[in-house]
């Protein structure tokens, strides 16, 4: 299937203030210099964040791990997980049509979708509120037919029900997710004959369904209130633990770590490095400015960045001292990159090519 960016798309994306904090967290659990690891789930917060993946997100993501768009636009355009056009405002629909599915009747439940919601795929339906798609195996198949609606699956499915929970969700109500013909979970049609002693009387929901249902947020998108926002190893207080404790019961506030005495390493680092303005250019030499984006890390707007700044040849990263590192890093708003891709060796290399 060929996926492109849909054409008509806003001006720009800015993560949410939480969401900002919730994607800086991400990005350290990578090792310096594989910050470009947290692309999928950065993605995925724009996404929920704006419903679907628009260009300006992504490449706003780009800038954040320091990629080149086109990196970005690959991971983007190669999973389904990511939808490149705008989708309903109450829920996407993704009807699985893979073999086990599809003998059970996906069909029929993929002709409801037409029926209530649009002919096509991906297409949103008159009143904004619905999108539907068929998708490939969801790994469902003693459930089939199936279909993942917001973050949950709806099994067992028939096309009575499969309308019947579009007019539920169009109403504003959340159904419960899981098997929609009594089922417990994935046992047999027949009945259990093994391990028939399970307390379902204690139990009425399976795992995954009572979870979804204490939960609440079946087809909710992530909008930055959850709790915990962060990494666990960076939160502290009420809203989660520090590194290396285990997370609070749900009525116990984590207990506060005890304050230690900064070492004289730790205040050397705290204090702001000494800065240096490095040697600038009005203009490029006359055969012509580099070309910055050949540096790993810096993209078409770092490069115009730097170019503003007035640096526009290798040799003039190449001879970058400590302090002059520290006056750019300032200025270009993305603090450590220079370091952490090791520009000014780089640079040298290519400098050395001339």
């Amino acid at each position: 299937m060929l996926r492109r960016l849909h054409l008509d798309q806003p001006a720009s994306f800015a993560f949410t203030p939480d969401n900002l904090a919730w994607a800086n967290a991400q990005i350290t659990k990578y090792p310096e210099g594989r910050q470009a690891s947290a692309i999928i789930p950065l993605l995925w917060r724009a996404q929920e964040q704006e419903g679907w993946l628009t260009r300006p997100a992504i490449e706003s993501v780009a800038d954040m791990l320091g990629l080149a768009f086109m990196r970005a636009l690959e991971v983007a355009s190669f999973y389904f997980m990511f939808q490149l056009k705008p989708v309903g405002s109450v829920a996407h629909i993704q009807v699985c049509g893979t073999t086990s599915c599809m003998i059970c009747g996906a069909e029929d439940l993929v002709a409801v979708c037409q029926d209530k919601i649009a002919k096509n795929p991906h297409d949103v339906s008159a009143d904004g509120k619905f999108s539907w798609e068929e998708v490939e195996c969801l790994g469902s198949c003693s459930n089939a037919p199936m279909a993942q609606i917001g973050k949950d699956y709806y099994e067992d499915l028939t096309s009575a029900k499969m309308a019947d929970l579009i007019d539920a969700l169009a109403r504003g109500e959340v159904p419960l997710p899981g098997p929609q013909n009594g089922r417990y979970a994935a046992e047999p049609l027949s009945g259990l004959t093994t391990l028939t002693d399970y307390a379902a009387d204690k139990n009425p929901h399976n795992a995954s369904v009572q979870l979804a249902r204490d939960i609440g947020d079946t087809i909710k998108r992530i909008d930055g209130t959850e709790v915990p926002l962060l990494a666990p190893w960076q939160m502290s207080g009420p809203a989660g633990p520090t590194s290396g404790n285990p997370l609070p019961a749900p009525d116990q506030p984590a207990a506060k770590p005890a304050a230690k005495a900064p070492t004289a390493k730790a205040a050397a680092t705290d204090a702001p490095a000494a800065e240096s303005k490095p040697r600038t250019m009005s203009a490029p030499r006359k055969a012509g400015a580099d070309d910055f984006k050949r540096i790993s890390g810096v993209g078409p707007k770092l490069e115009t960045r730097l170019n503003e700044m007035g640096f526009w040849h290798y040799d003039q990263i190449a001879k970058w001292s400590d302090e002059e590192v520290a006056w750019v890093d300032s200025r270009l708003k993305f603090k450590g990159r220079i370091r952490r891709d090791d520009w000014i060796a780089q640079a040298a290399a290519f400098a050395g090519e001339n």
